[in-house]
């Protein structure tokens, strides 16, 4: 798919995984990238490869007065695309009836909590056309959840998925376009080496289904496919 020129994007978490992978793929399709990480590493290797497209800032999304910090430098900018990705995971096999407290409290402030509150902080920045997206999973869907396994990960993702379908309502006359994306399981430090799918046969799709939907408005639950996810 070819991308007009003068495409922007901020994508939150791009330190590695999914979110370099994004970023990439972005500069690829001549998008100008602004993409942030919780320290220095592999972005700003990219970053002095990409002719000036990409513009790194750092952030720890757990931490509000970074986020508005963040949202203060970036002010006069104007994103077509806000891409939140943001993901940590626990044992497979740690149910409600072992995990700590502090586990908890972990994956639901960083799946959930963390990306809602982004993107309640930066809507501002996308414009009335563009498109607010946010890294969810299949695992999140509550009627495909048969099998269990990563018990505490899967609610986390619900409650993003649940967050995000509020925050929908809350903005029913907003234009912007919404989407919770699934990016299938890939081999990533999170998805693990075991993982079906490799960032090349994830990622590619994760782009081309959220250019598909901008400008369509409303929230869509979809994979990097472009098929719908149940709810």
């Amino acid at each position: 798919m070819t991308t007009p020129a003068g495409r922007t994007v901020l994508i939150i978490g791009a330190s590695r995984g999914l979110g370099y992978a994004l970023a990439e793929e972005y500069l690829a399709r001549g998008w100008q990238v602004t993409a942030t990480t919780r320290g220095t590493g592999q972005l700003d290797d990219l970053a002095r490869s990409a002719a000036g497209r990409l513009v790194t800032e750092t952030v720890d999304i757990t931490i509000p007065e970074q986020v508005t910090a963040l949202h203060e430098r970036l002010a006069p900018t104007k994103f077509d695309l806000l891409f939140v990705n943001a993901g940590v995971t626990n044992g497979p096999e740690e149910t409600v009836a072992d995990v700590s407290t502090d586990t908890f409290t972990r994956l639901m402030v960083t799946n959930a909590l963390s990306p809602m509150r982004v993107i309640e902080a930066f809507a501002d920045l996308v414009p009335p056309d563009g498109t607010i997206a946010v890294m969810s999973s299949r695992q999140g869907s509550v009627a495909s959840n048969t099998r269990g396994g990563f018990e505490i990960y899967r609610a986390s993702k619900s409650a993003l998925n649940q967050l995000m379908r509020s925050y929908a309502a809350r903005h029913a006359d907003d234009p912007r376009t919404l989407v919770l994306m699934s990016p299938g399981w890939v081999q990533t430090a999170l998805g693990g080496s075991g993982a079906p799918l490799t960032i090349d046969q994830s990622i590619p799709g994760v782009v081309d289904t959220i250019e598909a939907q901008a400008g369509q408005g409303g929230l869509q639950y979809l994979d990097y496919q472009g098929n719908t996810v149940p709810w």
